[in-house]
């Protein structure tokens, strides 16, 4: 376990909805990588780099829903700038996507 954070610290983590739209390959990443373009509703579309290529296809991710981080400062990887962090559970070396359940409209908020 991770130092125990305050609910103030929590609070400022603005984890939203979102469905991806796009999904490119990234060769210029260190690790084998996606680019992805998500859409967050009100929020608008915001860009990021996601290591997940070992258990995702391109194809199957484009509509899916996801949940990201969207209040990171924007970070540049390779020739890339990632704008939001999609969150997932590491299983050994893969990482697999946290989504709903059932469809939620793009932007809401995760609490």
């Amino acid at each position: 376990m991770t130092k125990t954070i305050t609910f103030d610290d929590f609070s400022k983590v603005d984890i939203r909805v979102g469905t991806i739209l796009e999904v490119h390959d990234f060769p210029e990443a260190r690790k084998p990588a996606y680019q992805l373009t998500i859409d967050f509703g009100a929020l608008g579309v915001k860009k990021t780099s996601a290591q997940i290529t070992s258990l995702y296809s391109k194809e199957p991710l484009v509509g899916k829903q996801i949940l990201a981080v969207v209040n990171f400062p924007k970070k540049q990887i390779a020739n890339f700038q990632s704008e939001c962090l999609i969150l997932g559970a590491v299983s050994g070396a893969d990482v697999i996507l946290l989504n709903p359940e059932q469809y939620v409209k793009n932007g809401s908020t995760v609490s």
